[in-house]
């Protein structure tokens, strides 16, 4: 709610208290110089916010892109039968005879910065090139982690290729967009000849629950620029959150599809006898909202933790079952941390740089791109083999060119710097592998999982979510039996329930498809922080601070206040709305902007305080016939727009109206251009 300087203030609030009227801040207050000027008509103190059932666009299918840190796929339903989730079953390359279901997330762009390939394609035809050639192409892999690490997002955030390039991030992420929306829609062709082209498909995009409102907004704004949906059909395109869509996926799941880690349930068995002896009431409604087994066992109110290992974060959320229909409460805002599997190749590579020393490491990934690449294969590989009670030692076979690299670069072979290093749990093979024992692998897991298991323990420990008896870990990730043991050692021990579903790495992806069949499933989500804008009030000695006085036409006013719209950790429903409206300050005027702030703190009162920052801007296109002259030159009234936003959601929404015609306002909030 603040005025641009030179528009200044004109107009108040409708029916309300002088003194609780806040005002647009006035020309020069702190971080006003660029809002439009406006006028605002909501008391500060606003009603109690409205539920309004979201509007839901039309669509014959469903197709989720799970887009990971290390692997991504795709999969789809058809409205007319949701449940049936197909999968794409091989992608093209890996390992030959092993149905892949996904892909590894790399991308390879010609020297020209033009498409060439993705996944499993993009690596084997990158490994292939000549070492001299493949400095030139531009090879991307694990690059949504930048998205979630940058503290100053923006449209034009540039991504590091494995040679060094940099090109524009939304145009990396529109690329592989681009590449899952051609190969998902050519194969609904050949399996639905008669669907149509326009407006068919509802897409949804997987992110991480702990993402902020700029990183969602970027996947958005990427998906654009591929082609998945149009500005016009937004609603067509669903952001959904990862561990949320676990959770939607395994209340589908029967016990012979879950591994009990603490042994009571092995292979699938059945749950301990005091589970089945629940009430038939509470497990009807559930079987009968199609959930699966179980689920049946459970009974309304009963809290599950679902903790999503992928390769980039960990990544918690706390549902709460709800009668009649089996939705879902969450009931603490989403938790985790940057602890995801790419932390165990870091540890790596850190580790062949006590070997053979940093300046080296940083060389060969220079010079010899497409080896480095083959090095991380080769390591990713023997990651997947590790367990806690494995025997054997583990064999890394370093490529030909980084043995012979590194005899150019240093004078002697890799055999003599195994020697010379500090590092006695690594041996040196005559087959050209480096020879790592079970311990030392197990070492390299250590940071990334204590990291986990912390995370998990300091979520269970919140009052909000006592009672918690089940896990369930899901992700990528979780298919390390490392995590596994180590989770269930952890945790286990104090009566957690620990479950992994069989196809745990793809259960985001089939729980992506549910979600979009069915967004409404989770009920009410908690706000990660507390938003809203900056305004004047009227001051009050001994409440208001003496250097937030501002004396304006007599009146004195307490500039810069807080006036919140939604508070961190608050529940909020899906559909609720809290509404404000606003009068443009001067007539003929075609925007209106107005600052949005956000905090971790429940409690701020002034956009000052530390930890307040300004995070993005709701903005307000007004059409020339809303805000002109009218036809018999007279000037118009004040025009009331009243705006419409919702918290509830996976992303923060806004709609607009113009309340004298009744018309739509295009409204919008940008969280990009901070």
């Amino acid at each position: 709610m603040l005025a641009v300087p030179e528009m200044g203030l004109q107009g108040l609030y409708i029916g309300s208290s002088p003194e609780r009227s806040p005002v647009p801040s006035p020309p020069g207050s702190p971080r006003t110089q660029e809002s439009c000027g406006i006028a605002p008509l909501t008391p500060s103190q606003s009603p109690k916010p409205e539920v309004r059932a979201p509007q839901q666009a039309s669509f014959s299918v469903v197709v989720a892109i799970d887009f990971g840190t290390t692997s991504s796929g795709y999969a789809f339903s058809f409205a007319s039968d949701p449940e049936a989730i197909h999968m794409m079953r091989k992608w093209e390359g890996g390992d030959p005879g092993v149905a892949h279901q996904k892909t590894p997330t790399c991308l390879l762009l010609t020297p020209e910065g033009a498409f060439h390939s993705f996944g499993y394609t993009a690596r084997d035809y990158y490994h292939d090139l000549d070492p001299e050639e493949a400095r030139d192409w531009l090879y991307f892999e694990k690059f949504k982690m930048k998205i979630h690490s940058a503290t100053d997002l923006t449209l034009k955030t540039q991504l590091e290729a494995v040679n060094g390039k940099t090109m524009p991030a939304l145009e990396v992420f529109a690329h592989a967009l681009r590449f899952f929306r051609e190969h998902a829609l050519q194969e609904l062709r050949e399996q639905s000849p008669s669907l149509p082209e326009k407006d068919t498909v509802r897409w949804v995009l997987t992110v991480p629950a702990i993402w902020k409102q700029p990183a969602k907004q970027f996947m958005r704004e990427a998906a654009y620029l591929a082609g998945l949906v149009s500005r016009e059909n937004a609603e067509q395109l669903l952001i959904a959150l990862e561990p949320e869509a676990a959770s939607v996926y395994c209340r589908k799941l029967r016990l012979h599809q879950l591994l009990d880690l603490s042994g009571r349930a092995p292979g699938g068995g059945r749950l301990a006898r005091e589970q089945l002896r629940r009430s038939r009431h509470s497990r009807t409604f559930l079987v009968e909202s199609g959930v699966g087994e179980l689920w049946a066992e459970m009974q309304a109110g009963d809290r599950y933790v679902v903790a999503d290992c992928g390769g980039g974060t960990v990544d918690l959320t706390v549902h709460q079952l709800e009668q009649p229909h089996g939705t879902l409460k969450e009931l603490y805002k989403a938790s985790g941390g940057p602890y995801g599997a790419v932390g165990v190749d870091l540890a790596f590579e850190q580790l062949l740089c006590r070997i053979f020393g940093e300046d080296f490491i940083a060389t060969f990934k220079r010079q010899r791109p497409a080896a480095w690449v083959d090095l991380t294969i080769a390591f990713e590989a023997r990651k997947r083999t590790a367990g806690p009670h494995r025997a054997g030692a583990l064999n890394i076979s370093l490529p030909f060119s980084f043995i012979d690299f590194y005899r150019k670069q240093r004078g002697h072979n890799v055999e003599t710097a195994l020697r010379r290093s500090s590092v006695n749990f690594v041996k040196w093979s005559s087959q050209g592998m480096l020879r790592m024992s079970c311990e030392a692998m197990n070492e390299l897991f250590q940071p990334t999982v204590s990291g986990i298991i912390q995370h998990i323990e300091a979520l269970l420990a919140r009052p909000e979510v006592q009672g918690v008896k089940l896990l369930f870990l899901v992700g990528g990730f979780a298919e390390s039996a490392v995590l596994q043991h180590a989770v269930q050692a952890a945790l286990g021990a104090r009566g957690l329930r620990v479950v992994v579903p069989h196809d745990v790495g793809l259960t985001i992806l089939k729980g992506a498809v549910l979600f979009g069949q069915a967004p409404g499933v989770v009920r009410v989500r908690r706000s990660p922080l507390t938003y809203g804008v900056g305004v004047l009030n009227r001051f009050v000695p001994g409440r208001h601070p003496p250097e937030k006085l501002l004396v304006r036409d007599g009146r004195r006013w307490c500039t810069d206040v807080f006036e919140r719209f939604v508070a961190a950790e608050q529940s909020v429903a899906l559909g609720e709305e809290v509404r404000r409206s606003y009068c443009p300050a001067r007539p003929g005027q075609r925007r209106v902007l107005i600052n949005l702030y956000c905090c971790a703190a429940e409690d701020a009162r002034f956009i000052t305080d530390p930890g307040v920052r300004k995070c993005g801007a709701l903005s307000l296109e007004l059409e020339p016939a809303d805000c002109g002259q009218d036809t018999a030159g007279a000037p118009p009234g004040r025009r009331e727009i009243r705006a419409a936003m919702q918290f509830g959601d996976t992303e923060i929404k806004v709609t607009a109206v113009d309340v004298s015609t009744n018309r739509s306002v295009r409204a919008s909030i940008d969280f990009l251009s901070n």
